[in-house]
């Protein structure tokens, strides 16, 4: 699709040149009827090399180029405006590539929305004086959790203060839906203050794709989802998702097994291998069960959870398909979630962690290209 686009973009580009030679009397062109001033045979040759400009900061996945491509377009518009009775068709690649702009645009203002609360939300964290985790750190915690974080490999190293991951993801957007939707998503938590921000990019069809953002930070869970970045489709708020917010955060913990041992986190052990953890942030309170076996890796989580602001809680159960080591840590790499509703079972998410990047190897990493519907 993208390299489709590409070539329609030169390709009305370079059709502008004619306008140019015309103008100049380098070449006499049928096509073009009506006299050209060689001024107005500079507007023509600047068109060209315009939409040539746009179209390599396409190939380079550039954050402005809608701004190259919206200042092409309107010259070509005023030319064959200007010029209607020869030019009038080239209307038609100028809408086509104005659309794509307008995805463009809304991708570069979704990005610098996600930027600035990614900033916002690792501004938080200090890496100075960092403990490595000992056995005796494990001291009072259920046996089934003390298993599974030697089972880990994090004895030994440091504990974690904020992290970085790489997914790719299986998505249905309703119970009913039959087909998955493939995505990409990038996670960043912290831990010594409870918080999350995920960016998910899912294709649903060519030129339309869902952007979503989930956040908890400062004791408060926001969702929201948007076509091309531009037409909001979800954008919820409220104590039902600060909720759920934190038991996903809780759920999570897996990922990150020095979280075991916060303060916030109270356990109990129910067998020998499961445990129920407990988690309280601002005002917001929400429990979970683990699930592990007999080598003590992590199998299942369990919550009753809201679905978004709805009034009913469901089950909600995350389970193991599969595990990885990222710097030295094993963690639970394949995943899926599945609500358990009246109706029967929802798996809406197959997740595969591609990459886990922990502390001070944690950066800002760009969430996604600018022209990534394409």
């Amino acid at each position: 699709m993208k390299v489709t686009f590409l070539i329609i973009t030169f390709l009305h580009g370079l059709i502008h040149i004619l306008g140019f030679l015309k103008a100049f009397g380098i070449r006499e062109t049928k096509e073009l009827t009506l006299p050209i001033s060689k001024t107005m045979g500079i507007l023509w040759l600047l068109v060209t090399i315009l939409f040539s400009i746009y179209g390599f900061t396409i190939i380079v996945n550039s954050k402005y180029s809608w701004i190259i491509g919206l200042v092409a377009i309107i010259i070509s518009q005023f030319i064959i405006i200007y010029f209607w009775t020869d030019a009038k068709f080239g209307s038609i690649p100028n809408i086509l590539i104005l659309l794509v702009v307008l995805f463009s645009f809304g991708t570069y203002n979704f990005n610098k929305i996600i930027e600035s609360e990614t900033s916002q939300i690792l501004s938080n964290v200090s890496l100075k004086n960092l403990k490595p985790i000992s056995e005796t750190a494990l001291n009072g915690l259920p046996k089934p959790i003390q298993k599974w974080i030697k089972t880990t490999g994090i004895i030994g190293k440091d504990e974690l203060k904020v992290a970085w991951i790489k997914q790719k993801a299986l998505m249905k957007m309703k119970p009913e839906q039959k087909d998955w939707y493939s995505a990409e998503a990038i996670q960043y938590s912290t831990f010594e203050n409870p918080a999350f921000i995920w960016t998910v990019e899912m294709e649903m069809m060519p030129l339309i794709n869902i952007k979503g953002r989930d956040k908890f930070f400062g004791g408060k869970g926001e969702m929201l989802i948007k076509i091309n970045s531009l037409i909001n489709v979800v954008n919820e708020k409220g104590e039902k998702l600060d909720e759920g917010t934190l038991q996903r955060y809780l759920g999570e913990l897996v990922w990150f097994p020095s979280l075991a041992l916060s303060p916030l986190i109270e356990w109990e052990e129910i067998d020998d291998f499961s445990a129920k953890a407990t988690i309280k942030y601002y005002d917001t309170h929400v429990s979970g069960t683990f699930y592990f076996n007999e080598n003590g890796d992590f199998t299942k989580f369990i919550t009753l959870r809201y679905m978004g602001n709805e009034d009913k809680k469901y089950p909600w159960v995350l389970t193991v398909d599969g595990y990885s080591q990222f710097e030295g840590i094993k963690i639970p790499s394949k995943m899926k979630a599945t609500w358990k509703l009246d109706k029967g079972d929802w798996t809406w998410l197959d997740l595969e962690i591609l990459d886990v990047k922990y502390n001070e190897n944690v950066s800002i990493f760009a969430n996604s290209s600018s022209f990534s519907f394409l």
